[in-house]
């Protein structure tokens, strides 16, 4: 049953091989390819997430994280390199797994791309919902959090989400040279954090007592180092953007591994400078429920808590950190412009999760899983504009009324299936198709991939219980719909694939 109705990876490659791009990047441009696609989010908002689980243990929280993308990378690297086609760990595991592990890997797509974008969205309105309170132009308190978040409606991250579909429907797209002038503002700022930040720290050793507060870890998962890393993960996903460029590099053999070690060395680097700055210079210790274990983020406890007039100040109450410790330190000015780097920059990557996300399902539909409305092209704008616009409703809900902390989860859950999967295939086509080139061959893979699903496993088992449940629910709609729709209308099964 695992390996029914398999996509032969000659079919697949079809496609590739009737445009073939041509080979101009170097290890330095995929390197700077994987910074901007990393750096975001999680470093600008998840700080005071990790904080808040991990207290100062948050800076071995991103190692933990970095070493289990790392392992990960050198995976996705080997069959992005075999099958350089669009679609991502879903098309991989068609032609390795067959459709019902694919349909699962898809469906969990939608949960990384989809939520990842809610989850942007969330964190771009902390940062712009900061910038106009500190200017004196604040919209009203309940409308700058979500219900589930403390408030009512978050109108900001709502409207961001709005914007990107019209954008995305429109077929408006980024151009590079705007993307590389984001990346630099976004490097930038977390230099200048680091600069006024590190030194303060360096005189309070006070702030790293306990460096533990949480522990390793719950048997609930959720808090500790290893909730914590479970959390931080998604300040490292988009590192593949580096392996899917496989078709377009020149000697891949040895410039993928060096753009994607590469970029991960300098994101981890970034983020202990600025998880060290942002703990040292004021302090990140969580806040402790009644059993002396942090209250874990994103509940009504921790909203309660963080209403206390004591704790107001306090950095993992913050919805923008950075430019919180920034103008606790005085430098009320410089928090302006990191808050203002984080409005520009953060929008693309809304743009990136939420294009990700209608082409994953405009591929399935394409294939039969999923219905052919659904890949239906707008006559005028030539965009998937129907999965489009539904993706945006779902997004921007998600967005205006749950905390960015179970966002960020809940998008982690579908992303660890993803690589857990892709490390496996790499596996299997090892043994059943060894003589198949590899432009790019993963180094010790029988200890490198095993290592990269276990360590997939602990940051799943690690994820806060809302993220499973909601991810257990997730997969029983999507085993549902395949059961009824998909595997009777899959073109692989009725003969009417057209690649």
């Amino acid at each position: 049953m695992l390996f029914w109705r398999v996509k032969p990876l000659d079919k697949i490659l079809e496609t590739a091989e009737k445009k073939a791009l041509k080979r101009q990047l170097g290890p330095i441009q995929l390197t700077l390819l994987g910074i901007g696609a990393v750096i975001g989010t999680g470093i600008f908002v998840l700080t005071a997430e990790a904080g808040q689980k991990a207290g100062p243990g948050m800076m071995i929280a991103f190692v933990i994280a970095a070493i289990v993308c790392g392992l990960a990378a050198l995976a996705y690297s080997e069959i992005a390199s075999m099958i350089p086609v669009s679609g991502s760990a879903y098309t991989y595991s068609y032609g390795v797994f067959g459709e019902l592990v694919a349909w699962i890997v898809g469906w969990a797509l939608g949960l990384e791309y989809g939520i990842g974008a809610a989850t942007v969205c969330v964190g771009w309105s902390g940062y712009m919902n900061g910038l106009l309170t500190a200017n004196g132009y604040a919209i009203p308190t309940w409308l700058q959090t979500g219900y589930f978040a403390g408030g009512t409606f978050n109108l900001l991250a709502f409207l961001s989400a709005f914007a990107v579909t019209i954008l995305l429907v429109i077929g408006t797209s980024k151009s590079a040279k705007v993307n590389s002038v984001l990346v630099a503002i976004k490097i930038i700022a977390l230099t200048v954090f680091v600069f006024l930040a590190v030194p303060v720290a360096a005189d309070h050793k006070e702030h790293f007592t306990p460096f533990l507060p949480g522990g390793w870890g719950s048997p609930m998962g959720g808090v500790g180092v290893l909730g914590a890393a479970a959390s931080i993960f998604f300040a490292y996903v988009g590192f593949d953007a580096v392996s899917t460029a496989a078709e377009e590099t020149k000697n891949p053999q040895r410039n993928i591994p060096i753009g994607l070690i590469g970029s991960l060395i300098v994101c981890t680097i970034f983020y202990l400078l600025v998880g060290y700055g942002a703990v040292g210079s004021v302090g990140a210790q969580p806040m402790l429920g009644p059993n002396g274990m942090p209250i874990d983020p994103g509940t009504p406890a921790m909203a309660a808590a963080c209403a206390l007039p004591q704790n107001a100040q306090a950095l993992v109450c913050s919805h923008e950190p950075l430019a919180h410790v920034m103008r606790l330190l005085g430098h009320n000015r410089v928090g302006d412009w990191i808050g203002i780097a984080a409005v520009l920059a953060l929008p693309s990557v809304i743009l990136m999760m939420m294009f990700g996300q209608t082409r994953i399902f405009f591929t399935m539909s394409r294939d039969g899983l999923l219905p052919d409305k659904l890949s239906s092209v707008h006559p005028k704008f030539h965009t998937p504009h129907v999965i489009t616009i539904i993706t945006g409703v779902v997004v921007a809900f998600c967005a205006a009324l749950l905390p960015v902390g179970k966002l960020a989860d809940t998008s982690n859950s579908g992303t660890l299936l993803a690589f857990a999967m892709v490390s496996a295939g790499v596996l299997v086509l090892r043994k059943s198709q060894p003589n198949r080139p590899r432009p790019f061959r993963t180094p010790l893979a029988w200890i490198v991939c095993p290592l990269a699903v276990l360590g997939c496993l602990l940051l799943f088992v690690n994820l806060s219980m809302t993220a499973k449940i909601v991810f257990a629910c997730w997969a029983v709609i999507g085993l549902v719909i395949y059961a009824l729709y998909g595997s009777k209308r899959s073109h692989l099964a009725n003969g009417t694939s057209a690649s």
